[in-house]
């Protein structure tokens, strides 16, 4: 577990692998990622899903063993999360590249440096599994998420121009990676 050290007025902000829920960690994993779907920032999701929808499917990624699960929290309470997928071990060929999905911080956390957390925690843990690559992408409606991949070194290789409908409407979704393995480099990382 890594532990941003961040305190005060804006809340503690840690970082968490988690492996197994407990105490409310289920039910607040669901509350957040209702609100973030809610707000147009639900990994896929464009309506919030009965709770027990979400509820199986949290308890599902705990279950493969390609997928790792890092939580954000803000003063204990889970309030966002990222997950790293592997490729299946029959893919010998992708084996040194993960994938980044399903990243969102609860809106009423957000601006407290969560989202940076558990992205630089995700890729602490892709290194230590000896990834070398890792992809993304994203809609072109998930600003901040672009942002904040963009600062972090992601770069843009794609644009889909038909990636989702949102809201009855056709929006581009853009590609990310990012190579583990090559020093942080200054200035925007978008190549698109």
């Amino acid at each position: 577990m890594s532990d941003s050290g961040r305190s005060g007025p804006a809340g503690r902000v840690a970082v968490e692998r988690l492996t197994a829920y407990s105490g409310t960690d289920l039910d607040d994993l669901c509350e957040a990622t209702e609100s973030a779907i809610a707000e147009g920032g639900g990994f896929g999701w464009i309506k919030v899903p009965p709770r027990q929808v979400l509820e199986n499917y949290w308890k599902g990624v705990l279950l493969i063993p390609e997928r790792q699960l890092v939580a954000g929290r803000l003063d204990g309470v889970i309030a966002g999360s990222v997950q790293l997928a592997r490729a299946p071990r029959n893919n010998e060929a992708q084996a040194f590249a993960g994938t980044v999905s399903a990243a969102f911080v609860a809106p009423w956390a957000r601006g407290r440096g969560i989202g940076h957390a558990i992205v630089t925690e995700i890729e602490v843990l892709a290194r230590e599994l000896g990834l070398v690559v890792l992809n993304l992408d994203l809609r072109d409606t998930q600003r901040a998420a672009i942002r904040l991949y963009e600062s972090l070194g992601y770069r843009r290789w794609g644009t889909h121009p038909c990636y989702a409908e949102v809201e009855r409407r056709v929006v581009p979704g853009h590609y990310y990676y990012k190579r583990l393995d090559e020093p942080a480099s200054a200035g925007p990382a978008n190549e698109g």
